[in-house]
């Protein structure tokens, strides 16, 4: 499927816990940076600043389309080497090797922005109708609507279940797999269909559209977004110069949940976690963004002995 390319500037889009994300990391001149889902570049472009002269930033994303629109975002900075990547954050390590990169900082923001939801084309968004596809990175795996058209009910039902926490998991899984009988799921307005004649009306929650659950859950199956999180993760913080900082976004239970294991697991093995509990937006970054109000930031640091590890969070604590 051809991608119709935007000027970047018709994208609406703020970065989630900016502030948050650069005290963490707290970046240098001359210091190399990865983001790993850069996206439109929104964090990025506070990167880039906060490195030059002499940093180093390596920018990857699965998204092809939105690593264009981030390359001509950020440009070629006056007094920073930057690196664009088409690449699953996933396979981070090939990239570090490539470029020879000891990482001082890494950023993972594990949610979409603006530009992909709000694209009918791409079928990640229940209120336009679009093409059920859902990939980020539409050059590989299969559609959203291949999958739900070949899924046992069972395996739709468990789907829905952990990666979307539907209570109504069953009847949606039973209303999928009774209409692609007669006719195979095909636009985002066929799998609306089957929530909204699954859910009565009187057991909808009024807060959100009866479809979020399940959009958000047969994403996450379509571009299998949790599978191998936990190895890349555990990748990524030990590929950090000592004393560097990977900060991670999450966005619903299932992710935070595997961040959360992760860095209980790097702790025993001498990292530390900057705070025991997450980091979550203030009121006022809701009201201004409202995609960011279930966001759930952690951070670790990598330290080798007692002496970095105490100069790390000393640096930490002033700022």
């Amino acid at each position: 499927m051809s991608v119709m390319m935007m000027e970047p500037r018709t994208f609406p889009h703020e970065p989630v816990m900016v502030h948050e994300v650069l005290r963490a990391l707290s970046l240098k001149p001359g210091d190399c940076v990865v983001d790993g889902t850069l996206g439109l570049g929104g964090h990025s472009l506070h990167f880039v600043d906060a490195i030059r002269p002499g940093g180093t930033l390596l920018g990857l994303d699965w998204d092809e389309s939105m690593l264009a629109v981030a390359r001509e975002r950020i440009g070629s900075p006056k007094g920073v080497t930057v690196h664009f990547i088409h690449s699953d954050f996933r396979e981070m390590t090939l990239a570090l090797q490539e470029y020879s990169i000891k990482p001082n900082g890494i950023l993972l923001d594990l949610g979409l922005n603006s530009a992909q939801i709000e694209d009918p084309n791409r079928g990640i968004t229940f209120r336009q109708n679009g093409p059920l596809d859902m990939r980020m990175d539409r050059t590989r795996g299969e559609p959203a609507a291949a999958l739900l058209n070949r899924l046992s009910p069972q395996a739709i039902e468990d789907g829905l279940l952990e990666y979307g926490d539907e209570r109504w998991a069953r009847a949606i899984a039973k209303k999928i797999v009774e209409r692609r009988k007669d006719q195979p799921l095909k636009m985002t307005d066929d799998l609306v269909e089957c929530v909204l004649a699954a859910i009565p009306a009187k057991a909808r929650d009024k807060r959100i559209h009866p479809a979020t659950r399940t959009f958000q859950a047969v994403r996450i199956m379509a571009n299998a977004e949790l599978d191998g999180l936990s190895d890349a993760l555990e990748d990524a913080a030990k590929s950090l110069q000592v004393g560097g900082c990977l900060v991670v976004l999450s966005y619903h239970s299932g992710e935070d949940r595997i961040v959360k294991n992760v860095f209980s697991k790097l702790v025993e093995e001498g990292f530390h976690q900057v705070d025991k509990k997450p980091l979550v937006p203030t009121e006022s970054e809701v009201r201004r963004n409202a995609r960011s109000r279930s966001a759930k930031l952690r951070a670790i640091i990598k330290s080798s002995d007692k002496e970095s590890h105490h100069e790390r969070i000393s640096k930490y604590s002033s700022r």
